[in-house]
């Protein structure tokens, strides 16, 4: 096997090939039973390239952040919050592209405040992010006391064409950003140093640290990736929406990690790839959105999503007792 190919292999991952049949299927069942073959109409394909690809940058880091054996339960807590960080700096007047460095800054240490207690205070992930989860959703709820807040997109449409406009007038730059994560986290995890020290801190932490792996850094690293990617989706959604609205993110919590999970990562740590998680999170968007088309109740769709977290985890507990036996 040539270099190339293998590195090929490493980046798209072994157990990708029955997600991407999965998907495949799932385009087709939803597209015959949409209303006139309504799933692939360019206005559903549009919002869902752009919904999409705002949860699917979400998903990419919290599955990088599971491949390290951690989980991250206050993403939807901590996108609202840095959507109220965005529009209280712009109703004082803050420049634009300094309030985006600031809500940045914000995503990164509200990770970081998630890695401190979980690494320092040898916490369950779990545990904290479920404490910051409902720590950040009610500090938003009662700084913003519940009500919407505009935002004017004029004041500078270049930024905001940046995060939120159409390439050609028709494709969502969502898309191009979901890329660019993509390709960045799985270069990341696939094909550099701290990928290895990812899956080995994920797979073994005792072992990893025998290797002289700072385990508690790369969590912390990982936790903070997850708060710049929130951070980032709450300005594109604040840029989509122009305004702030307290019940954004809600239900990112199990979503992310249902993608990851779907995509092949496992809930022990230590498996997963790059190309799985991608898939996963277009999948889990893809559901929700044909379950919308056709009709069914929004109690509905969370059933259906909750009975595929019980699935793909059944299935990850059998796959790994089978690991455990040929070993």
């Amino acid at each position: 096997m040539s270099g190339s190919d293998s590195y090929i292999r490493k980046f798209f991952g072994y157990s990708s090939t029955g997600t991407f049949l999965v998907l495949i299927g799932l385009m087709l069942l939803f597209t015959f039973l949409s209303p006139e073959l309504s799933f692939f109409s360019s206005e559903n394909v549009t919002g869902l390239l752009a919904l999409g690809s705002e949860f699917g940058i979400v998903a990419l880091s919290v599955g990088v952040l599971m491949i390290c054996g951690e989980f991250d339960l206050s993403v939807g807590s901590l996108l609202v919050f840095c959507m109220y960080v965005f529009i209280k700096m712009f109703e004082i007047g803050t420049n634009l592209v300094l309030t985006v460095l600031v809500v940045l800054g914000a995503g990164a240490l509200v990770g970081l405040l998630n890695a401190l207690i979980t690494v320092k205070g040898q916490i369950p992930s779990f545990i904290t992010t479920l404490g910051t989860m409902m720590l950040w959703r009610g500090v938003t709820l009662m700084l913003s006391l519940g009500f919407t807040r505009p935002f004017n997109p004029a004041v500078s449409p270049l930024l905001v064409g940046a995060f939120t406009g159409r390439i050609g007038g028709v494709v969502p730059v969502q898309v191009v950003w979901f890329a660019v994560f993509a390709v960045f986290l799985g270069m990341l995890l696939h094909l550099h140093k701290f990928g290895n020290w990812i899956y080995a801190t994920g797979d073994n932490k005792e072992a990893a640290r025998a290797m002289g792996i700072n385990t508690d850094r790369v969590k912390t690293i990982c936790f903070m990736m997850v708060g710049i990617s929130c951070a980032f989706v709450a300005i594109m959604q604040t840029f989509r929406l122009e305004s702030f609205c307290s019940t954004q993110g809600i239900g990112y919590e199990l979503r992310t990690i249902t993608a990851s999970v779907v995509g092949g990562t496992s809930l022990r740590g230590g498996i997963g790839s790059m190309t799985g998680i991608l898939l996963g999170a277009v999948i889990t968007q893809i559901i929700e959105n044909g379950l919308i088309l056709i009709g069914a109740p929004a109690f509905g769709i969370d059933a259906f999503i909750g009975t595929l977290i019980v699935i793909f985890v059944l299935l990850d507990s059998l796959l790994e007792r089978k690991r455990m036996s040929i070993r």
